[in-house]
């Protein structure tokens, strides 16, 4: 997994189309049109990794964008991970043999940790539980309930239980296009010796260099990508 840095297009989707929410808070969206165009989008500008998220299903826990997440896999044959509403071990494992390569876990994680060590027996490196901050806590159910958990001493407690991949989002900057905090992401970093991927604020490309800097794996970006701060193509070429 992310041999190499990766930029990581996301397609956020709420009732069925791209979404970018700022500082996660609900209603604050701006639409970007259909998901599957967006994914093509991206492919023919070489992603190699997919990031998807089912808003709907993070705030209500159910799949609202199913269908378009399998549009989605019918379409590309690149890596795709896949969060939100994903609640059990039957979901995830439903998702994986659809062709999902990576689930992403967030409340079902912090609530049920179990679910990533049973998951992660029977599908190796498929897990990765997303670990959300908003204030220095991890925040649950769409970013709307506090857990009292440190982000890096969580990190640690995922990578005992068989986590693939972290994937640390700074809410607290997260759709502003005002740059990035790297001290929170390294933190994460020096905790586990699994992949980090960084997720929230992403406005440039040097904040695209910095996040690679602090250690990463790879970086998704949304808002810079779909309001034009620069290309994937761009951002792909300067962590080369």
């Amino acid at each position: 997994m992310f041999p190499e840095f990766e930029v990581v297009p996301a397609v956020d989707m709420q009732d069925g189309q791209v979404v970018q929410l700022v500082g996660g808070e609900r209603g604050t969206g701006t639409e970007y049109g259909d998901p599957v165009e967006a994914t093509r989008r991206w492919i023919e500008a070489g992603a190699r990794t997919l990031h998807l998220v089912d808003l709907d299903g993070a705030f209500e826990g159910e799949r609202e964008n199913a269908p378009a997440v399998d549009a989605i896999l019918d379409e590309v044959d690149v890596d795709v991970q896949l969060g939100g509403g994903i609640r059990t071990v039957t979901d995830a494992t439903d998702l994986l043999d659809r062709g999902v390569d990576r689930v992403i876990l967030g409340t079902a994680a912090v609530e049920t940790p179990e679910i990533v060590e049973e998951i992660g027996a029977a599908h190796p490196g498929s897990v990765t539980v997303s670990l959300d901050a908003k204030d220095g806590e991890v925040v649950v159910s769409g970013w709307t309930e506090g857990t009292g958990l440190d982000p890096a001493e969580a990190a640690t407690r995922y990578e005992d239980l068989g986590a693939g991949a972290i994937l640390f989002t700074d809410v607290d900057v997260e759709g502003q296009l005002e740059g990035v905090r790297t001290d929170p992401v390294r933190r994460v970093v020096e905790a586990v010796d699994i992949p980090v991927i960084a997720s929230g604020g992403v406005a440039t490309i040097e904040d695209v260099r910095d996040l690679k800097t602090a250690g990463a794996s790879a970086v998704v970006v949304g808002s810079a990508l779909y309001e034009g701060q620069f290309t994937l193509e761009e951002a792909m070429a300067a962590v080369e």
